[in-house]
């Protein structure tokens, strides 16, 4: 049985996906390869937030929630509101991301 923690981060990670999906943010392509030898937080270095929510964030929560190991904190919702400052369209996407790293207060 799923602990109540494992539940709420895997319906953010559903939330997160179909928002990203409904706003047109979601790549349909695969990374290349070298994409994923990032250095820098959020994979800034070789990808966008979005391919780095998409192809890294959502997969690590999804491993977390099957493994029922989560980190003990979280700042996506910072950096999302740093990322898309500006764009109107991403405000339910901040708020999810927001609302996701409250979980880890």
């Amino acid at each position: 049985m799923p602990t109540p923690l494992q539940q709420k981060a895997a319906r953010y990670a559903d939330e997160i996906e179909s928002e990203m999906k409904s706003q047109g943010m979601w790549q349909d392509q695969p990374l290349r390869p070298e994409q994923l030898k990032f250095k820098q937080a959020f994979a800034m270095d070789t990808m966008t937030f979005t391919q780095w929510l998409q192809f890294v964030f959502l997969s690590r929560v999804r491993e977390a929630v099957a493994a029922n190991e989560f980190p003990s904190g979280s700042s996506v919702g910072a950096q999302a509101v740093r990322e898309f400052d500006g764009n109107s369209d991403a405000g339910t996407l901040i708020t999810l991301l927001s609302e996701f790293d409250a979980l880890f207060d």
